[in-house]
């Protein structure tokens, strides 16, 4: 007895104040190694270099979503709605877990290192190898994780427009950066969950609060996620994971911590990284710091073009950026790219480095998949997008697309 009150631990959160670890199972998860790793993965990357209270981690997020979670069941509960002490635990566990994926500054990795390997995935191998550790207590979990779970609507508060994630991450993210527009009442949006013919709805009363969440979530992604500033950081980031790439594709030593350099230098494709247990291992000792110590190193390489790379991101020396609607004029870049050449000496096939473009794109609603629908009190429901009053609701469905164009400020 005196061993399982031993792990009903309270952790204090800022946001919500005291967090209770609701069960041993979960105890047990938050102990183990490769959940402790998210400790050291920011939640939001670079975006403290434009909101410096951005220093939050994956850690809390998952802590904390898990702790809405628990509301969210037991709210649920008090409406009728068959959950199990077991499913109670497993989908908690889901949510605690759904984020483990997760590489340094997030999605850097994805796109220079590990191809065609998405987080999600990474995070589903995790729950494998921790449900062989702790002899199948992870079963369900899975199979609510992977929406293979006869309560289809337990994979909802997992992923879902309306899911535990999502009201977190933007409670916490509006918190630490500061940034009101991403407030939301995440307390009555819980109390008015409910669920219907299997799938999880909102009841009535609660659709002025979803139409708030959407219009928060619409305005954090503009003003923290993909704020100008923090895309020029995040891209310069992948700018110099692309060149450390090249080195050592070329047979360039790099310092590296040992994790990092196995996937610098050998590139683990999907088949080779989910087939061999000691590659996701590997993957499970990198953290933000394996990077950041090897850029601080990498500022002094004989590489000039690594070298200015790393310096421009250690002392926030950034790329200008501009954002439009249209894509930017080729020839107009070719000039830039031109200079640029000139004035660092470099080659015009190396100066994808400092002049580049790309897309940033704003979704805050999708009618493709699990969408929020609205409980009436005569049985009927309705997406939120139709049972809405509010025109921007329904303009918050519509995918908007912004061009950036990066380089250097002294052109």
């Amino acid at each position: 007895m005196q061993h399982l009150n031993n792990k009903k631990k309270i952790i204090n959160d800022p946001v919500y104040g005291f967090v209770r670890v609701p069960s041993e199972l979960i105890y047990d998860l938050i102990e183990h190694p490769y959940f402790q790793r998210l400790r050291r993965i920011k939640q939001l990357g670079l975006s403290n270099l434009v909101y410096p209270g951005a220093l939050h981690t994956r850690f809390q997020h998952v802590i904390g979503a898990m702790s809405l979670t628990v509301q969210a069941v037991d709210i649920l509960r008090t409406k009728g709605i068959d959950i199990s002490d077991e499913e109670k635990d497993s989908v908690c566990a889901a949510v605690l877990l759904h984020d483990m994926g997760h590489g340094p500054y997030s999605h850097a990795l994805e796109e220079v290192l590990i191809k065609n390997v998405d987080h999600e995935s990474i995070s589903l191998a995790f729950m494998n190898i921790l449900n062989e550790e702790m002899n199948g207590r992870l079963n369900l979990c899975i199979q609510i994780f992977k929406n293979e779970y006869s309560k289809k609507f337990l994979h909802q508060l997992v992923s879902s427009q309306l899911d535990m994630d999502r009201l977190d991450y933007l409670r916490r993210d509006s918190f630490y950066t500061g940034v009101q527009e991403g407030v939301i009442g995440h307390d009555r949006i819980i109390n008015m969950l409910n669920v219907h013919h299997d799938e999880m709805v909102i009841d009535e009363k609660g659709i002025y609060s979803i139409e708030k969440f959407l219009i928060a979530r619409r305005l954090m992604y503009w003003q923290v996620y993909l704020h100008k500033t923090v895309v020029a950081a995040e891209t310069l980031l992948v700018k110099i994971l692309q060149r450390a790439s090249q080195l050592a594709d070329n047979g360039i030593e790099l310092f590296a911590s040992p994790a990092f350099h196995y996937f610098l230098y050998n590139k683990p494709g999907k088949e080779i990284f989910f087939s061999n247990s000691d590659v996701l291992k590997l993957y499970s000792e990198l953290d933000d710091f394996d990077i950041m110590s090897s850029i601080k190193v990498w500022c002094h390489h004989e590489d000039k073009i690594l070298s200015e790379l790393c310096l421009m991101l250690r002392d926030r020396k950034l790329s200008r950026i501009d954002i439009q609607s249209t894509q930017f004029n080729k020839d107009e870049m070719e000039k830039i790219k031109l200079e640029v050449a000139d004035k660092k000496e470099i080659s015009m096939d190396d100066t994808h480095y400092f002049v580049y473009t790309d897309s940033v794109k704003n979704s805050a609603y999708s009618l493709d998949g699990f969408n929020i629908k609205v409980l009436f009190k005569n049985g009927q429901t309705m997406d939120i997008v139709e049972a809405s009053d509010q025109y921007n609701i329904s303009a918050l469905s519509n995918t908007v697309t912004k061009y950036f164009l990066c380089y250097p400020k002294n052109i």
